[in-house]
Order: C-alpha cells, then structure tokens, then sequence
C-alpha cells in the first residue's frame, strides 16, 4: 500500500501544481465564473493557501528550472515525448470511455493505442492523427465519477500534488489503487508488465512537457492575478466542469497551448 501511494505521489508531482491562462489573466477569469463553482466550498481555505504557497515555492526551485531545461531540447525530441506520454495516457482513457458507457470512443482510442504503439514507434509519432482517427480526449476517473452524478465535494489544494477536490482526489487515487492501466499494461502479450520507474518517468515527462509548453501563460496569469490563488482555483474547477460535462467545441474558448491538459475555460 505504502509503495503504491508513493507511485501515486511521484507520478503526478509534475501535472498537477500548474495552471495557465491566456493573456488576459486575471480578467478572464472574472468573465468566465460559472455557477458551478459558486457552490463548491474552500472548506479549508487558510490550510489550502499555505499548501498553496508551498507548492508554488517548489514550482520556482525544481519544475520550472526542469521545464526550462527541457525546452532547450530540440524540436523532434520534445515533440516525440509528447507523443509518447500522450499515447501511453490513452490506458487510463480508454476504461474510463468504458465506464462511462462511450464504447464507441473506447474503440477508437484502443485502435489508436494499438496504432501509434506500433505503426507509431512506440506513440513517439502520432500515426493515428496522420490516418484521420478523431481527435482525442483525455478522460479520468474523476471525470467518470462527476459523470455519474458524483459532485465534487469540497475544494483541496494538496502538497507537491496540487489543486483538486474531494472527487478527484478520490479518482487520482483510484488509478493507482483500483489497480491502475498504466501500471498493468502488457505492451508484449507476453505478461511483461509496465514498470514502476517506466510509469513514474511517462508521468513525469508528460508534466514536464505541459509546463514548458505553458512558461509565459503561467507567469501572465500570476502577474495578472490580485489573488494568484483564487484564480488558480477558478481555473481549475471551470476547467475539471467543461470536461466532466463535454461542452461543445463552440461554447468553449482555448487558452493553453497544450490542448490536451487544463485547456478550456467557458467563454460564456
């Protein structure tokens, strides 16, 4: 048990403490309240901004430099993990696709998983988007929870682990508990299962990779922001309610660079 949620707590150390918004900061956010978030209470506000502060302090001394650090690398190579990450993501995707009664979709993202795993070199080249497969959409078991009425209880900011909420606090640790894809995957048929260090590593690289993505929209937000947390926490609830409740493409305006992670905010 204890090893598991040591695994758990590794392999989101780096997606889940960044949020970023576009160049208006701080007003987007004013016109992007929903009600939603409204009825979603910071039931331990003074706890969280001091988790809150903790996390940012890690984020100046260790994310950021390793982001920076990775943005030097050439284009091919961060473009081929980018690949990579995103594709070995799709075994956490698919069951929720399932859970959520979307077989068709499910479908899909195996054959995807399938194609680019070997057609694709091991996903480090996106052959499923080069065939014409549908675009693709990140699904988790918070998500699933929210869909099956499940709501999101109250706000949390968790140590290294970040923004989240009693639901998806719960989801993030089913994933590892309920005996999580990324960890059991067999990539041979011959029962070789994905490693530890392979599973710590492909979450790693995908945060790294989402936050030298997002540099500048992560310090416009903070230099925008009156009360950097509160935006951090709009952010994150707007954002985790348009995926659990899949918003039209229309209704939603784009404001992160990697448009598989945080990356839609309502324009309503």
């Amino acid at each position: 048990m204890l090893k598991k949620l040591i695994i758990l707590a590794i392999s989101i150390f780096l997606t889940a403490v960044n949020v970023y918004a576009g160049t208006d900061g701080d007003l987007a956010l004013k016109k992007n309240q929903n009600k939603e978030e409204k009825k979603i209470k910071d039931c331990f506000e003074k706890l969280n901004r001091a988790t809150f502060s903790f996390n940012q302090g890690l984020d100046k001394v260790l994310i950021k430099p390793l982001a920076k650090g990775y943005r030097n690398l050439p284009g091919p190579l961060q473009k081929g993990t980018s690949n990579a990450v995103k594709n070995l993501s799709n075994l956490i995707t698919i069951p929720n696709n399932i859970l959520q009664g979307d077989i068709k979709t499910a479908v899909i993202n195996t054959a995807r998983l399938a194609v680019n795993t070997t057609v694709g070199l091991l996903g480090t080249i996106d052959a499923a988007n080069k065939m014409g497969f549908p675009k693709y959409e990140k699904e988790d078991y918070g998500q699933t929870l929210g869909s099956w009425g499940i709501g999101p209880g109250c706000y949390l900011v968790l140590p290294v682990l970040g923004p989240t909420t009693v639901r998806d606090t719960a989801g993030s640790f089913a994933n590892v508990l309920g005996g999580d894809p990324w960890y059991n995957a067999s990539f041979h048929g011959n029962n070789e299962f994905l490693s530890e260090s392979l599973y710590i590593t492909s979450r790693a690289l995908s945060g790294i990779d989402f936050r030298a993505n997002n540099l500048e929209s992560f310090e416009n937000l903070e230099d925008n922001s009156i009360d950097f947390y509160a935006s951090v926490k709009s952010l994150y609830l707007q954002d985790r309610e348009n995926k659990i409740k899949n918003k039209q493409r229309g209704n939603i305006e784009v404001l992160y660079k990697d448009e598989d992670d945080w990356e839609e905010i309502d324009s309503n």
